[in-house]
């Protein structure tokens, strides 16, 4: 079974204190930072530019994956791959993906795709030997604090399945409402990288505690 990663999502955090959140997330053995960058256009929400997420990556030590839920990832992914180790976008955006695909992967930081959960997986497997993550969305994209949509694991499995099939090594990642009650059923659908938000930063646990409480209910601790 591949390792379990955590990705909290700053979306969640203090914006108005990073530091300390950023500081929180070392400490309770984050193993990577989720950055949700949306457009307004591709989803409704406004969140970070690039500048921000260069600025916030040389404040920490944690890989940095950044999430474009933007229309046009051709347009800004140079400027956000400098903030960036990994940079997703979504295969339903208004651009290429066979494009986007090798602008980022030029760009020398990996490469993910964010599959909307109403979006057959079909549409994403004619890319998956290109990628080096593959993003499950759980939530419709736009906002954090959804519940989780849990019958999109199925999902994660039929994508697992794929990957193993064709000898890929692909992470896969699941995004929306993942929390202590549901994580190991992700990972045991074949998720390897889990994004957190609310169950991080809004726990009353507080941030240690709950990435600690999710490895362990993931079965990682």
């Amino acid at each position: 079974m591949r390792s379990v990663k955590i990705a909290p999502s700053i979306l969640s955090a203090d914006l108005t204190n990073l530091g300390e959140a950023i500081r929180l997330l070392e400490k309770g053995g984050a193993d990577m930072v989720h950055l949700d960058v949306m457009d307004g256009h591709f989803v409704p929400n406004i969140t970070f530019g690039p500048a921000f997420a260069k600025q916030l990556k040389a404040m920490c030590s944690l890989p940095f994956d950044t999430h474009l839920m933007i229309s046009h990832p051709m347009k800004y992914a140079e400027e956000f791959a400098k903030g960036s180790d990994w940079l997703t976008f979504h295969i339903e955006c208004e651009d290429d993906p066979h494009e986007v695909i090798d602008l980022i992967r030029g760009l020398g930081v990996k490469v993910g795709m964010s599959i909307n959960p109403h979006t057959p997986f079909s549409e994403v497997a004619p890319f998956m030997a290109k990628l080096d993550l593959l993003v499950v969305m759980t939530v419709e994209p736009g906002f954090g604090g959804q519940s989780c949509m849990e019958q999109h694991f199925a999902k994660i499995t039929e994508a697992r399945k794929y990957a193993e099939a064709n000898d890929l090594d692909i992470e896969i990642e699941v995004d929306g409402g993942i929390c202590e009650t549901n994580v190991k059923e992700a990972v045991d659908a074949g998720a390897s990288i889990f994004v957190a938000g609310s169950a991080v930063f809004k726990g009353k646990r507080g941030v240690v505690g709950e990435i600690r409480a999710l490895k362990a209910a993931a079965g990682s601790e």
